[in-house]
């Protein structure tokens, strides 16, 4: 699987392989509290059905993400996937920016 990726063409901006582990792992934490947290403002009604469904499918095109890339190693596939990130990321970001602003700040980097 590593050699596969490795062998890649990837841009001049591509970030170092060290950094991938860290980065994430930042960037997760970040998902995981204000998902979260979007999770526990629908399950208390203080958000409707529609603002919190982004995140859910966020969620799923996130964890399709992995065996799309690196089991399938379908890379038009895994494009596809990373435009559905993006969007359900911005519809969330948008739709949750009313009743939580924090949660778009804390998810910026993601975003970026």
């Amino acid at each position: 699987m590593n050699s596969w990726y490795e062998k890649l063409s990837k841009p001049s901006w591509s970030p170092p392989a060290r950094l991938f582990g860290p980065v994430w792992t930042v960037l997760y934490l970040g998902i995981l509290i204000t998902y979260g947290a979007a999770a526990v403002m629908f399950a208390n009604s203080q958000i409707e059905w529609f603002v919190f469904l982004p995140f859910l499918l966020n969620i799923l095109f996130n964890i399709l993400f992995t065996p799309i890339q690196f089991v399938l190693k379908k890379n038009n596939l895994a494009l596809i996937d990373i435009l559905l990130i993006l969007a359900t990321l911005i519809w969330a970001l948008i739709r949750i920016y009313p009743f939580a602003p924090w949660i778009l700040w804390v998810n910026i980097p993601h975003l970026l």
